[in-house]
């Protein structure tokens, strides 16, 4: 299988490489594609998101590189962008306006109570465990539902090319507040999946969670892999890299679970357009 490496974030946001060090460190890994995703502008200016000011540089640097590097590696031009219903603007404008090759669609923030409060699913352990408490009044269902519905509605009405870390909400509960084979879970996930079988979006297997001792399994763990394998959901392996020694990793181990479950392809990009390369 050519590596490559679809969904990375550089200091354009909270990564901490530059983009042109990503693509000198894909160069010398050998990989045959490197596509940036930096967090797209949210309104409420987030620190982990890139700065709406910088977005037209954003593009300018990534296409730059795309011109220098054009005979050793493929660069695409991509945004992870958020999906917050009433609040983010539509991904395919987003796209059309910078001419993205493709779009990573994401839930990181979900909503609560009011427009102004949401549940943040990554940073400090007390943003989640301030969400469930504070803004969904310590019931656990109600703010995991939540995040799904979230989830559901950014498939149904923006239509991603690849949805990122699809259960993260897992992530920072680390067994304290649900298991995951409560029935009403399962349920979640089950009607998640139906939901992009019908999609035609790409579902990552995100290593990061791995690898960076944050999760027991990836996003999406086994059960969800083997239902996407069952109902001919394409998946493609991502890093979620914020470090240019991140590129590839958790790649092999990604492989050989996908093959473990029946997997013989996944999705790559190339040529404007996605193809299944055998694994």
């Amino acid at each position: 299988m050519n590596y490559f490496s679809y969904h990375t974030h550089t200091t354009f946001c909270d990564g901490k490489s530059s983009a042109e060090e990503l693509v000198l460190r894909a160069i010398e890994l050998g990989l045959s594609a490197i596509g940036f995703s930096s967090h797209a502008p949210l309104a409420q200016n987030e620190p982990w998101s890139m700065p709406l000011y910088r977005l037209k540089e954003y593009k300018e640097e990534i296409e730059a590189l795309k011109q220098k590097y054009q005979s050793q590696i493929q660069i695409y031009l991509s945004l992870e962008i958020d999906y917050i219903p009433q609040l983010t603007k539509p991904f395919d404008m987003l796209s059309k306006e910078l001419g993205l090759d493709y779009t990573i669609g994401s839930v990181h923030l979900v909503k609560a109570k009011s427009a102004s409060e949401f549940w943040f699913l990554d940073g400090p352990d007390t943003n989640y465990v301030h969400g469930i408490e504070v803004l969904f009044d310590g019931d656990v269902q109600k703010a995991v539902s939540a995040y799904y519905n979230q989830v559901i509605e950014m498939i149904e009405t923006q239509n991603p090319d690849i949805i990122g870390h699809i259960d993260k909400v897992k992530m920072n509960n680390k067994g304290r507040f649900f298991s995951e084979q409560d029935k009403w879970y399962v349920d979640l996930l089950d009607r998640t999946i139906k939901v992009v079988k019908h999609s035609g979006c790409i579902v990552e297997v995100n290593t990061r969670g791995i690898y960076k001792n944050k999760s027991d399994s990836f996003f999406p763990d086994a059960y969800f892999l083997q239902a996407c394998k069952q109902n001919g959901i394409p998946v493609t392996i991502s890093s979620d890299a914020h470090h240019a020694d991140e590129l590839v990793s958790g790649f092999e181990e990604a492989k050989t679970l996908l093959k473990e479950i029946g997997f013989e392809y996944v999705r790559v990009f190339s040529g404007g357009t996605w193809l299944d390369q055998a694994l």
